[in-house]
């Protein structure tokens, strides 16, 4: 096998990704601007790519969600995907931290025409979750997790608290570049995803799998559960 090191693999991975998006992603100006808007405003470029963004888009469309609930809004890209999946009666809640992002984010959905169809709440998600739970008393159809990895065990806890057999969750980032399969890492965030798929792996009510990615963003990956009676 011909041996290739990591910046050549990126840079095929995006191009791969950018011929992709091109056949199969008609370019959209509020989804564009909104990644531009995130970088003039110094957020980290960690939103999902637009392939990732439409495979999110359409499993909230073949699921027939109206309910979904995000934790980790960062400048809303994800959230404007799957917002525009929902029918007009649907509503995305999404989680934010920091209130420089949310801003941002605010601005971005707004817009995009789409904040008659989302709640952004700010502050840390563990502490908003249970307002969350307290205001939305029926469970969301599908669950997006996409913040800090350290917390993905207790996101996961709530994630079972707010869905209903037949629920999807969807934990992002979980490959880390392979990192997680490496049961000596000292990185609290392969630690808490290592942590976060154990719980999935031994719960009695989720089936799941997870795929390993590659693109524009690097050697990644996605789990991707449904919750059962």
């Amino acid at each position: 096998m011909k041996n290739v090191n990591s910046s050549s693999l990126l840079h095929t991975w995006t191009q791969v990704d950018q011929y992709l998006n091109d056949r199969l992603i008609p370019a959209d100006p509020l989804l564009e601007q909104a990644l531009n808007h995130n970088a003039a405003g110094g957020l980290p470029a960690h939103d999902v790519t637009p392939n990732q963004g439409k495979f999110l888009q359409l499993l909230l469309q073949i699921h027939g969600a109206t309910r979904v609930l995000e934790i980790g809004t960062l400048g809303g890209y994800s959230t404007i995907w799957m917002a525009i999946a929902l029918p007009d009666q649907g509503r995305i809640v999404t989680l934010e931290a920091d209130p420089h992002h949310a801003e941002i984010a605010r601005h971005n959905l707004s817009h995009a025409g789409l904040m008659d169809k989302v709640d952004l709440r700010v502050g840390a998600a563990l502490t908003t979750l249970p307002d969350i739970q307290e205001e939305y008393r029926e469970p969301f159809d599908f669950i997006f997790i996409d913040a800090d990895k350290p917390s993905n065990p207790d996101y996961l806890r709530w994630a079972l608290r707010l869905t209903r057999p037949g629920s999807l969750i969807v934990g992002d980032n979980i490959v880390r570049d392979g990192e997680v399969a490496n049961p000596n890492s000292t990185d609290e965030r392969v630690k808490g995803v290592r942590t976060f798929l154990d719980m999935v792996a031994n719960h009695p009510k989720l089936e799941a799998t997870a795929l390993q990615t590659v693109g524009s963003k690097g050697y990644d990956g996605f789990m991707l559960a449904r919750v059962l009676p």
